[in-house]
């Protein structure tokens, strides 16, 4: 590979000029890939140099058989689930095309975030001398940290292109995001936002899209921490035309809704399910005409105990040409769903009238906050005296508008004309939010402990990988009813107390199984193991 040098602010930097073939413009493309810089005439590599090239090193080591010197006791029983499902769903082949020198070691530190809950990495050691796992080696922290920084961005795009194309069909992607604090400072897109988990730090965004049917993750996105739910809508789209899905289904909630937003999902053609506000006109407005009739028998559902109403509106498009740039107007086809719940009924009443008393003790104990400001004014009169003090008279004509809604909430379709139907999916769409618990917390996310961009990259990348099979397993669990007597960590402690043998000159010897962990494995779709 060619080497050369740049001159970069006084530094002389080396780095190998990657040509390949553009088939679309018929042209080389270069790509500069810096290897270390020139230090009094000196070549010093730096550390993904280094990296790659004791991978390469160990990749070009003569194969065969390695005789057993000892004999080995290791636990398998687990790890073997984690094979299993990676054949099942290729990751394991689409990791070993997109990371050739070091998938091995990604799969190992994935499996290790599964089985270590909320255990630092620096424990990887110590759980590698007694598992069974892809690379058969222990991994150092500072390694591990050199694997997060080797892993680059059009790797990992390749894989989520990959991992789309086995699964996406004609399935609704539910669409998410979730803070995860970060003491950092090197970390361009940490800032201060509207932290998710209610902690005064510093934080970034993650956005995530879960399949529907399949109830797997298929792709992440890192945001600024300061990014707001309703302006990540146009970046997804853009992020969705490289995933190369012919039917783009997407199911969001209301955080997500805007004009602007809805324009640009008809203009790429892309089916949605999302949920709005009753306060919007048109929303109000229909509401306002069936608040009662749609409470009556015709209208309700037993399957779901939930009552519904449905109602075909003109949707007011508008959006710029990107070339002339002319506003195109027009109108659109939507299914507005309105629904009444008993039970959302007292939930809505429970959390309003705390925020009222929230309101009213910040209000009297002169401890107001700033982001509560305009809620002060819009449910309270609040007055000052010598004598009396601070006084407050709740502004009833308001408190009454949001009583009146208890129990209601709307959704909007360009796809789904039957109201169930769009229930039912919207109600999937939870599995994006309860993924993240299982990212924060049984992946030790919900602190970054990383000091640099590349390995934060990095590090969410193994992190997302170890999601994907913790959902797998949470949709087998929940599609045979397991979780009905166990939990999943009683489930992966279950199996991983299955151990394998190895003696000198014999192959790899499976323990003991018994009959709970074959109907486990059963449960799952794995077939028993007999040799490992």
């Amino acid at each position: 590979m060619p080497q050369r040098t740049q001159n970069i602010n006084g530094v002389l930097y080396v780095y190998e000029d990657h040509a390949t073939w553009d088939t679309t413009t018929k042209n080389a493309k270069h790509a500069r890939h810096y290897i270390g810089k020139m230090v009094d005439n000196v070549f010093v590599p730096n550390k993904k140099y280094l990296l790659e090239q004791e991978l390469k090193t160990e990749k070009e080591k003569k194969p065969g058989p390695v005789p057993a010197i000892a004999s080995t006791r290791e636990f398998c029983g687990a790890t073997y689930l984690f094979d299993q499902i990676g054949g099942k769903l290729g990751i394991t082949a689409d990791l070993k095309s997109c990371f050739p020198d070091f998938w091995k070691q990604l799969l190992s530190i994935a499996y290790y975030l599964i089985l270590e809950d909320k255990n630092p990495l620096t424990r990887f050691p110590r759980w590698a001398q007694n598992h069974r796992h892809p690379c058969g080696a222990s991994i150092s922290s500072q390694r591990s940290s050199d694997l997060f920084g080797a892993i680059t961005e059009d790797a990992k795009q390749k894989f989520f292109l990959l991992q789309a194309k086995r699964r996406l069909e004609d399935e609704y992607l539910a669409y998410d995001t979730t803070s995860v604090s970060s003491y950092s400072e090197l970390i361009k897109q940490v800032r201060y936002g509207r932290n998710k988990d209610h902690e005064p730090l510093p934080q970034i965004n993650l956005a995530i899209l879960f399949g529907q049917s399949s109830r797997l993750p298929v792709y992440y996105r890192k945001l600024a921490g300061n990014i707001n739910d309703v302006s990540t809508i146009q970046h997804l789209i853009r992020d969705l035309s490289f995933l190369e899905i012919d039917k783009v289904k997407l199911v969001m909630d209301r955080g997500f809704y805007s004009e602007s937003n809805i324009n640009a999902l008809f203009e790429k053609h892309y089916k949605f399910l999302i949920g709005i506000e009753h306060s919007l006109s048109f929303v109000k407005t229909t509401l306002d005409s069936v608040r009662d009739s749609m409470k009556t028998r015709a209208f309700y559902s037993s399957d779901y105990g939930i009552n519904y109403y449905s109602k075909t509106i003109e949707w007011s498009y508008k959006a710029k040409k990107p070339r002339s740039g002319t506003i195109e107007t027009g109108t659109r086809r939507v299914y507005l769903h309105l629904y009444f719940d008993d039970q959302r009924a007292v939930d809505d009443k429970i959390v309003f009238n705390k925020l009222l008393d929230t309101l009213e003790e910040e209000i009297t104990t002169k401890r107001r906050t700033q982001e509560h400001e305009p809620l002060y004014q819009k449910y309270y009169d609040i007055s000052t005296t010598p004598v009396r003090g601070i006084s407050i008279i709740p502004k009833q004509d308001a408190i009454t508008e949001v009583e009146k809604n208890y129990g209601y909430f709307a959704l909007m379709s360009n796809d789904i004309k039957n109201p169930i139907e769009a229930l039912v999916i919207y109600r999937l769409k939870d599995l994006a939010e309860k993924a993240f618990p299982n990212l924060k917390e049984r992946l030790n996310m919900r602190r970054t402990s990383v000091s640099s961009e590349q390995n934060l990259e990095g590090k969410l990348f193994v992190q997302f990988l170890a999601l994907i099979y913790l959902s797998y397993i949470s949709k087998a669990m929940s599609d045979q009813k397991l979780y009905k007597t166990m939990t999943m960590q009683e489930l992966l402690d279950d199996l991983d107390i299955i151990e394998c043998f190895g003696y000198p000159g014999h192959r790899v010897q499976c323990g003991e199984i018994t009959k709970k962990q074959k109907s486990l494995y059963a449960a799952l779709g794995v077939e028993v193991p007999s040799l490992v």
